[in-house]
């Protein structure tokens, strides 16, 4: 027997497939309507050049590493890591796993090897569980895993974007930041929804010690 589709999900398949960006990216080829916010952030703030080494965290389905690939050129280098497996991309390197595993990370770690990292861009999020102070923690918690990363990894006046969410602990994290790097930007791009506490904290000039 089909089941009914709950009127909530109804919903939001309706304005998903009215949305502009997801039909843009369609129309583009894209894999998401989620590169349109890496695309305003580089037109902006000119993150991406040819060259550079970059990692892409929470990467699938692959916008992100997508659009980025192309504006490495061909000496650049992109790492991209996900718990969910995504069809390939031409010159990315795909790790498959949970970035919050020790095994998962010096998977990584053992990709970038000795290389400085140039950009760390994550677009990381929990499975929400529908509990607001879990869903919170939750994406805080990645936010610090992204800002370890980077700390460990990027080179001398490197780049970190990193997708958070605005509440509990939000204020916390972007003070540890602005320690790591010489200026902390937010940004809120058009395609994220304008309900959503979504923002990007873009870190520049890493403070290497």
């Amino acid at each position: 027997m089909t089941q009914k589709r709950r009127p909530s999900s109804a919903r939001w398949l309706a304005e998903h497939e009215s949305d502009p960006y997801v039909q843009e990216a369609r129309r583009l080829g894209y894999r998401s309507r989620a590169v349109f916010k890496l695309k305003e952030i580089q037109e902006k703030d000119k993150i991406l050049r040819p060259g550079q080494i970059v990692v892409d965290l929470g990467a699938a389905p692959g916008g992100w590493s997508q659009y980025a690939r192309p504006l490495l050129g061909a000496k650049g280098q992109l790492f991209a890591l996900d718990i969910l497996p995504f069809d390939p991309i031409p010159a990315v390197d795909i790790i498959v796993g949970d970035f919050r595993e020790d095994a998962v990370l010096h998977q990584l770690e053992a990709k970038v090897g000795d290389l400085s990292v140039d950009v760390v861009l994550s677009d990381m999020a929990p499975n929400l569980s529908g509990v607001d102070a879990a869903d919170q923690a939750g994406s805080i918690h990645l936010c610090e895993l992204a800002l370890e990363f980077a700390k460990a990894h990027l080179k001398p006046r490197g780049t970190l974007l990193v997708k958070a969410f605005q509440g509990e602990g939000f204020d916390a994290y972007l003070k540890v930041m602005r320690e790591a790097f010489e200026t902390v930007s937010i940004r809120k791009p058009k395609a994220s929804r304008a309900r959503s506490s979504e923002v990007y904290l873009l870190a520049r000039n890493f403070r290497a010690v």
